[in-house]
């Protein structure tokens, strides 16, 4: 049975009968509809990942090469990842205060970028536009760190379902915003950015007090109502993909886009639903409760809390809980894997820094071929309408490797204690073969390497936010969370600014030069062929490889842990918090406890 906090922090009614309007109050405040709320917030909060759809006009207004597109996709990254200055706000502040101020970052960041790209004002240096796109970025970390971690954070133990399904809306998240566009400006390629730039904002805004930190239940069916959220966003997937190869195909007016955006939108509000059931079926579970009490002369005496659990309750507070998180004196004396660790003793950690290498070799893989797939369909040849195809569909595949990395991993941890490390390396594994692909030219191979690098740069978000909080503890995980995500500039820049763009505006000027032409400054530097990206490719595959090796060190470094019960702290804490309440249900439904008999 769902077990509620009476003032409503963890969702639940008063029971017995109500006010008009009062079960509404308990919807609204309830902890499935926050994580509806975080659902529709993470559905506006991929616009990083659409770089590709409107980075060509960046280059197209503003004369930039490959390289300097490159490095503004680095700033981009380097934004939407650095997001340690939103964990340590988060840490002192309720998330609400977090979100506004990521509102705020994204409308400022984007709108700049619009003004820019639109003429309004006069053209901004380099340094400046990647300023401006690391600011309207670096919102993606605030909304992550006040929605996503505040979710895991109530639901800890079934994180590896949670972060599956929000990273999954956040894969879903350009071709949401791609149909909205559609509706609302039709065919106006600037008008995306400054989509972009006020949608997120409008939404964060509008969920400011739901998202909050709740007292930690146990919901026994709690995974269960996790797939009904899957099952729905998976029907959003499946349509969006429908739609998206449709709009490819034929020429969509903008009054078939309101229609697609229309059936974008219910099904983005139909989770609704599932709060109100699960209030229902809380709100007769607690009726029916009180009405059993209601019929006995006496009630028992509550029974004593779980023996270790009580023990959990006496013990003293462990040292890590005395020393402050940022104590020099504890750094290399950590807790046991599972604690909670404080901030410097897990960034010194070597399964840290084994993760944050591998996340480093990996994402940066994927997420260089992912930003550059419009240039490499292009070198290849591939038809224009081809290529807008597979880039847009990249976000289905994103989004289908996150929930399935995130769901699965969670069935399989259950059921059979696999540990997520290994899941972690298979994804490195996998991903080197659309690596290749891409390197050798293989006709046709784009297709297929569009959707398996989709899928694996998707799969490894969850794999990793679960593995740092599963190692390192939920205490600070709005900080660690942020860390592990610094990952994923760090790769970028070195594998697509340093790597990839210096070596296609190599061969492209060679090109140039054999054609007998010099190159007129601010003119865009385009190649072609399969060398454009060869040698990129081929180094990128090396590196994942490389990182493929060193994440399997972490498989064997954790593989007791894995194999012990790592959620078992939480459930003894829920059921210390069940005792309470159902001492405080009982005492404020003023029934008399009777003495022990004996």
């Amino acid at each position: 049975m769902q077990v509620a906090v009476s003032n409503g922090d963890a969702g639940g009614g008063g029971g017995g009968s109500r006010r008009p309007g009062s079960f509404a109050v308990q919807v609204i405040k309830g902890r499935w509809f926050m994580v509806f709320g975080t659902t529709l917030i993470m559905s506006a909060a991929g616009a990083t990942y659409m770089f590709g759809l409107y980075s060509p006009e960046i280059k197209r207004s503003l004369g930039y090469d490959q390289t300097t597109l490159n490095l503004l996709s680095f700033f981009k990254d380097l934004g939407s990842n650095v997001g340690v200055l939103a964990g340590l706000i988060n840490e002192v502040t309720p998330p609400w205060v977090v979100l506004s101020i990521g509102a705020v970052l994204n409308f400022f960041g984007y709108l700049m970028i619009w003004l820019a790209v639109s003429k309004k004002i006069s053209k901004p240096k380099v340094w400046q536009m990647c300023l401006y796109i690391c600011i309207g970025a670096n919102s993606q970390s605030f909304a992550n760190t006040g929605a996503l971690v505040t979710a895991v954070k109530n639901f800890p133990e079934s994180r590896g379902a949670v972060l599956g399904l929000l990273k999954g809306f956040v894969g879903l998240s350009g071709a949401i915003i791609t149909q909205v566009y559609g509706a609302v400006y039709g065919n106006d390629p600037k008008a995306l950015i400054l989509l972009i730039g006020w949608l997120p904002a409008a939404i964060s805004f509008a969920f400011l007090r739901t998202i909050r930190i709740l007292k930690v239940v146990r919901i026994v069916h709690e995974l269960k109502v996790f797939y009904r959220f899957l099952y729905i966003s998976l029907g959003l997937a499946g349509f969006l993909m429908v739609i998206i190869i449709l709009q490819k195909q034929l020429n969509f007016s903008r009054a078939e886009f309101g229609v697609s955006a229309a059936t974008v939108v219910v099904l983005l509000l139909l989770p609704v639903g599932i709060a109100i059931k699960e209030e229902l079926d809380l709100s007769k579970n607690k009726k029916h409760d009180l009405e059993t009490n209601n019929n006995n002369n006496y009630l028992e005496k509550p029974p004593p809390p779980p023996p270790v659990a009580a023990a959990a309750a006496a013990a003293p507070p462990p040292e890590n809980e005395i020393i402050s998180c940022w104590s020099g004196r504890s750094i290399f004396r950590p807790p046991d894997r599972g604690e909670d660790y404080t901030i410097l003793q897990a960034l010194f950690s070597l399964d840290m820094l084994i993760l944050f290498f591998a996340t480093i070799c990996g994402v940066g893989g994927t997420l260089t071929a992912i930003d550059n797939l419009g240039q490499i369909g292009a070198s290849l040849g591939y038809p224009k309408k081809s290529i807008s195809t597979f880039v847009s569909l990249v976000s289905i595949w994103n989004y289908l490797g996150r929930v399935v990395a995130g769901f699965l991993s969670e069935h399989f941890l259950k059921k059979y204690k696999f540990p997520r490390p290994l899941m972690l390396t298979l994804t490195l594994a996998i991903s080197c073969i659309g690596h290749l692909l891409i390197a050798f030219g293989v006709t046709n191979g784009l297709y297929f390497a569009s959707v398996v690098i989709g899928f694996c740069f998707g799969a490894q978000w969850p794999l990793l936010f679960a593995i740092i909080s599963e190692l390192f503890g939920l205490k600070y995980y709005s900080t660690l969370y942020n860390f592990g995500s610094v990952a994923s500039p760090v790769g970028l820049y070195v594998l697509n600014v340093r790597v990839a763009g210096n070596l296609y505006d190599r061969e492209a000027e060679r090109q140039l030069r054999a054609a007998g032409r010099v190159r007129i400054p601010g003119e865009e530097l385009d190649c072609d062929g399969v060398e454009c990206f060869r040698l990129a490719f081929i180094i990128i595959t090396a590196v994942t490889v490389f990182g493929t090796f060193v994440s399997l060190l972490l498989v064997m470094r954790t593989r007791k842990f894995y194999k012990s019960d790592i959620y078992k702290k939480f459930r003894l804490e829920a059921e210390m918090a069940e005792a309470e309440m159902a001492v405080a249900s009982a005492a404020g439904n003023g029934h008399a406890v009777v003495r022990d008999s004996k």
